[in-house]
């Protein structure tokens, strides 16, 4: 077994593990090109990273008639079963639970849905480790053949994983010490806010690829952002930087409701002050069917009424994105989560608005095409961003994912 890495051999197989992360089969001189390594520390760092359980060595070069003289040259490739990462979006009323190897490939995802009963610290953090050992089995897989977890909840969290104390205690109760739980079994472990897990998300695989500046704004229930300025994504001392609590005190947003929870408080409100014209699809129904996504629908199919709750959302939507614009001067910003999938309309009338609300230049406002799997994928996205960082620090006490791997 072996023991972690020493710091003097790191870089060198930090650089080798990089490449073989990055590629497929690939040849030792491919890796000595690529790495700037010379051939004798490339062999070291390939041999070690075999013992190590992360890559495996294939038939050479002549086995698969690529040689044609000379000595025939070795071929490597990652070994993507070699263990798994977790990624979760542990949302307020939700667990999305994922398996991935260590190509990204997913091997297994389910959600389960949270009830009142699971409201409390413990019976969340039971929740959790439910989830994970459900999904783990869904894959085939084990406890002991995980490297590394994240785990995206809706609160701020530090960069020790930690949420602060809050007067209603929601952060808490969001995050109640899932680092310390999952840290008893998983070697590398992740907890962040679920808004900075879309940003990780849509700088991966979604509309701010290649972008160095932006901000992915989950907008149903509450606001909530994931920052990254030159392409760092942004937490705070407390993990506060997309915490939205200071539009409480904006004036033409006033809270941090989410655009979808704002649609639905203005048609309730519309319903009992008795604002709903006669005949229309929404008069006369209970409050159950008085939804934010009921008006978007209405608004889609050309109703006028609704069309006018469109239009003040994407004013609201406006104000919101400017202050981002002002504060972060972002290249684009873009509206997420579940409820983005319905939000064409209002993301419109704000992009129309937008120029008139801030000096800067506009941010280019658009819609996330990942919707509702934008935090479950970041999640992954995260976990295995870890797990390449932090792989070689571990010590032989760490290693259950390699007793697993060689089984």
């Amino acid at each position: 077994m072996l023991n972690a890495v020493a710091p003097e051999s790191r870089a060198s197989l930090h650089a080798m593990l990089d490449f073989a992360w990055d590629t497929g089969a690939f040849v030792s001189t491919e890796a000595m090109d690529a790495t700037g390594l010379t051939r004798s520390t490339a062999i070291t760092a390939l041999d070690e990273l075999i013992a190590f359980g992360l890559l495996r060595e294939l038939p050479n070069s002549r086995a698969v008639g690529q040689y044609s003289k000379g000595r025939p040259a070795r071929r490597f490739e990652l070994r993507p079963d070699a263990a798994v990462v977790i990624g979760m979006d542990a949302g307020r009323s939700h667990l999305t639970t994922t398996v991935a190897d260590l190509r990204g490939n997913q091997l297994a995802q389910e959600t389960i849905e949270l009830g009142a009963r699971q409201e409390g610290s413990q019976e969340r953090r039971a929740a959790v480790i439910d989830a994970i050992d459900s999904v783990l089995r869904a894959a085939g897989r084990s406890r002991t053949g995980v490297l590394a977890a994240c785990i995206g909840v809706p609160a701020p969290v530090d960069s020790f994983g930690r949420s602060p104390e809050q007067r209603d205690g929601f952060w808490r109760q969001m995050n109640p010490d899932l680092n310390e739980l999952l840290a008893e079994w998983v070697p590398i472990v992740r907890i962040e806010n679920d808004a900075s897990l879309a940003a990780v998300a849509e700088g991966a695989a979604g509309a701010a690829v290649g972008l160095r500046n932006f901000v992915v704004l989950l907008a149903g229930d509450r606001l909530g952002a994931g920052v990254v300025v030159d392409g760092r994504l942004l937490r705070g001392a407390h993990g506060g930087v997309g915490e939205m609590k200071a539009f409480d005190f904006v004036f033409g947003v006033e809270s941090a409701a989410g655009i979808g929870l704002k649609l639905t408080d203005w048609v309730v409100q519309a319903a009992a002050a008795g604002d709903i014209p006669a005949g229309h699809p929404l008069s006369g129904l209970g409050q159950e069917f008085l939804t934010g996504r009921a008006v978007l629908d209405l608004a889609r199919n050309g109703d006028p009424w609704s069309r006018g709750l469109v239009e003040r959302a994407g004013a609201l939507l406006a104000r919101v994105t400017a202050v981002f614009g002002s504060l972060y001067d972002p290249e684009r910003v873009i509206v997420s989560g579940a409820v983005a999938d319905g939000l064409a309309e209002v993301i419109d009338v704000a992009r129309t608005r937008l120029p008139t609300e801030l000096d800067l230049p506009a941010p280019d406002l658009r819609q996330s095409l990942l919707g509702a799997a934008a935090v479950a994928t970041g999640a992954v996205s995260a976990a295995l961003d870890a797990a390449r960082t932090d792989v070689l620090r571990l010590g032989a006490d760490e290693l259950g994912w390699r007793r697993a791997a060689d089984m």
